[in-house]
């Protein structure tokens, strides 16, 4: 048995710089960001509210599909709860501040 050097069985990439954001996302702000998430949420809650109805009335015959939407908009409601409240604890312990 041979020992070749270290490094031989890897295929090794050299690092590359970070890719930079484009002028379109760079200038979108807090506020834009936001509202963005909340549109998509709002999206996801529809989707899935019609993949519901849909359901019920029996168009649609995959329920793995229906729960997956259902469960979608479940976790994206849940993150936005969590981030709302994070923000709101954060503008309190700012407030708080003794000057």
């Amino acid at each position: 048995m041979t020992i070749g050097p270290v490094g031989s069985g890897f295929n090794l990439v050299p690092l590359q710089p970070a890719q930079t954001a484009k002028p379109a996302e760079a200038a979108k702000g807090f506020g834009d960001r936001i509202e963005t998430a909340l549109d998509q949420l709002k999206a996801s809650q529809a989707q899935a509210s019609q993949s519901a109805k849909a359901w019920e009335m029996g168009i649609e015959q995959d329920l793995a599909a229906v729960m997956v939407d259902q469960q979608v908009a479940s976790l994206g409601f849940q993150l936005t709860l969590n981030v709302r409240n994070k923000a709101l604890g954060a503008y309190r312990d700012i407030m708080n501040m003794p000057l």
